[in-house]
């Protein structure tokens, strides 16, 4: 019983890693990502779909990403959907391909971005310390049932400790990192 718990805490929190890493993709930096674009919906035919999958997404240069709809239909409602976004960008359509030129950051910008990330970086961790906390839960049900030794009990709390640091401190890197990636120009 003991394994499953310390392999369901280390899956646990390799997925709250994962989501770390997609959310702080979506942070715009000074350069052009197809990931910047995940989140804008369209809509699609009556459904409400990612961009990606109504059209193609490409990087043309550093500061610049490409759209080019699967349907020429498309070009205007996918147009609005990235105007109405929250990323702040101004697309230039050219007939079928769309254009988003990506402005450069200003220092303030910057800023906040880098106090989102922090943020971001919280949560993954709150979210790993929850993952803690029930791993921990399961443990002391087990001892309580007389299922483990009050010896299996503390080492495996230990160990789940182990796996709690190294999961913060793979937050740290994730968010230090972004953040390194924040402040080039």
């Amino acid at each position: 019983m003991l394994p499953q718990i310390k392999q369901d805490t280390r899956v646990r929190m390799n997925k709250s890693l994962e989501s770390l890493r997609h959310e702080l993709a979506k942070i715009r930096t000074g350069r052009a990502h197809p990931s910047l674009l995940e989140h804008v919906h369209v809509d699609y035919y009556g459904n409400e779909v990612p961009i990606g999958q109504a059209a193609s997404v490409a990087v043309e240069d550093a500061r610049t990403l490409s759209v080019t709809p699967w349907d020429k239909s498309m070009v205007k409602v996918i147009e609005k959907a990235i105007l109405t976004s929250d990323l702040g960008l101004n697309p230039n359509t050219a007939g079928q391909v769309i254009r988003i030129p990506l402005p450069p950051l200003t220092e303030e910008r910057r800023k906040d971005l880098g106090k989102i990330v922090h943020q971001e970086g919280e949560n993954a961790k709150i979210a790993i310390r929850n993952i803690r906390r029930d791993a921990n839960h399961h443990i002391k049900e087990l001892l309580k049932d007389k299922e483990i030794s009050e010896d299996d009990d503390r080492k495996a709390e230990a160990d789940i400790q182990s796996v709690t640091d190294l999961a913060v401190s793979k937050v740290d890197e994730i968010v230090a990192e972004k953040e390194k990636e924040l402040l080039e120009i």
